[in-house]
């Protein structure tokens, strides 16, 4: 389908969600090599287990406000009463279970930085630094791969759903369909 601006598009992305359509467009299967955005966007993802991207995707300020700019750092200290302002923000998506995944999820974050030199390192070196193409999966040997790895390591949230649409959306999988402006 053509849009109004004469780009066709993957068939995801929601013409009337502006903030959906410049995530399309400049972000989902961009690689990532900055940490904290690797982080970010992992964060969001694992809240994104069982809700739409979109759902999250309106959320993300009041997520960027609320996790602290998405600091592990902060974020592996937080304890109960952390969790249960959280749990109050109604900008978020409030599952307590999600909420005390990204605590322990920042602490195995940082502890993947410290042995690998950082987590850009960690995760690139799935694909040698090298992106895929792939389009039509919801899952693959890779991301099978990396959430057993990460699992192991005591995150949760991070099935292989969840990890190959984290890889797409950090660019690690560029998933864009060949109609799509973005295609190869």
């Amino acid at each position: 389908m053509e849009w109004k601006d004469g780009k066709t598009r993957c068939p995801w992305a929601n013409p009337k969600n502006e903030a959906y359509i410049r995530y399309h467009d400049e972000e989902w299967g961009v690689p990532v090599h900055d940490d904290g955005k690797l982080f970010e966007m992992l964060l969001l993802e694992s809240f994104q287990a069982g809700l739409s991207w979109e759902c999250v995707l309106n959320k993300r300020e009041a997520f960027r406000k609320a996790f602290e700019g998405f600091d592990p750092a902060k974020i592996k200290t937080y304890g109960e009463e952390d969790v249960e302002r959280l749990l109050q923000d109604p900008g978020i998506i409030r599952n307590r279970r999600k909420v005390w995944a990204a605590v322990g999820n920042a602490r195995i974050f940082q502890e993947i930085c410290r042995e690998y030199g950082s987590f850009d390192a960690y995760l690139w070196s799935w694909t040698s630094g090298k992106t895929l193409h792939e389009t039509g999966k919801t899952r693959s040997e890779l991301s099978d791969a990396v959430s057993k790895d990460l699992k192991k390591r005591g995150m949760s949230f991070v099935g292989t759903t969840i990890i190959y649409s984290y890889l797409q959306a950090v660019g690690v999988i560029n998933s864009h369909e060949e109609e799509c402006f973005l295609g190869r």
